[in-house]
This record gives C-alpha cells, structure tokens and sequence, in this order.
C-alpha cells in the first residue's frame, strides 16, 4: 500500500477543528490553521490561521501569520502579521510588515524590522538635485518665500505700476 514514502515530498496543511483542544510543541513544514484551541509553542515554516473561532495560548514563529481568532503570546514572522476586524492579539510582535484592519485589537510591543531585499526600496529622502533642477526650485521657492507673484517687487507692488508711477 506504501511503496517508498521518500518519493512523496508535497507537504500538507495542518489543521485544529473547531471544537478540538491541543497542547504541546507544534512543528510544521507546512501552513497551520486553527479553529480550535491550542496551547503551546509553534514553529512554523508556512503560514499560520488562527480562524475566528480559534484561540492560541501560543508564541507564535512563522513566515506569514492571519489573526481572525484570538492569540495570546507572542508572534514573530518572517514576512506579514495580519490581525483582522475579529483578530485580537495580546503580546509583542515582531515583523516585517503589520497590516490591522478597522476593528482589530492589539495589546503590546511592536518591532518592525526590514531583510536586505526591501532595503532597496525608495529612500525617503530625494537625491540631489541637478543644477538646473536645483535653479527651478530656487526661483520657485524664492517666489513661494515672499508670497509674492513674479511681477511684484519687494513692496507687493506690480512693476508696471512702479514703472508709470
């Protein structure tokens, strides 16, 4: 019935039913859903669900994390933490990108920290600009300065006028 299990290398999903109570230590290579309880660390290279139903007594260590249930531990991922409009989630976390939709409820410490592939990323602050880009912000930000229009002088007043008065 089981030929050589060493050529079935697909991982599968894990998943804690609604109405199940686990504890212990979970380790997976694949995703984690749970709609049910758990109680206990997981480490998980997939991603981790915690369904509205479902409850985490966790610290939580995945590559992606979806929060709709509760969690009451720590979540540490390698790339997204989404918490829910029914996510609740009570400890610190620490990820690469939080996203927490209206509704949602977090309590504790938040580290945000980027790998070397998104530090590549669009720098906040613009380059130097070239000389004549430089020359048109000068002028702009010159006439910006005095709030006056490039036909005022000093005084506010037009430079035809001063020129016929």
């Amino acid at each position: 019935m089981f030929k050589d299990s060493s050529k079935r290398l697909s991982l599968t999903d894990t998943l804690i039913g609604q109405g199940t109570h686990a504890e212990g230590k979970m380790e997976c290579e694949a995703g984690l859903r749970i709609e049910g309880e758990f109680r206990g660390d997981i480490d998980c290279h997939g991603d981790v669900i915690i369904g509205e139903c479902g409850i985490a007594r966790s610290n939580i260590n995945a590559r992606d994390v979806t929060v709709a249930g509760r969690v009451y531990g720590d979540v540490t991922t390698k790339g997204r933490l989404t918490i829910t409009a029914t996510g609740q989630v009570h400890g610190n976390i620490n990820a690469q990108i939080f996203v927490m939709q209206d509704g949602g409820i977090f309590t504790g410490a938040c580290r945000m920290e980027r790998t070397q592939d998104n530090s590549r990323s669009r720098p906040l602050v613009e380059a130097e600009p070239t000389p004549q880009q430089a020359q048109g912000r000068d002028t702009k930000q010159e006439q910006h300065n005095h709030g006056q229009h490039p036909n005022q002088g000093q005084n506010g007043k037009d430079k035809r006028q001063q020129q016929a008065g």
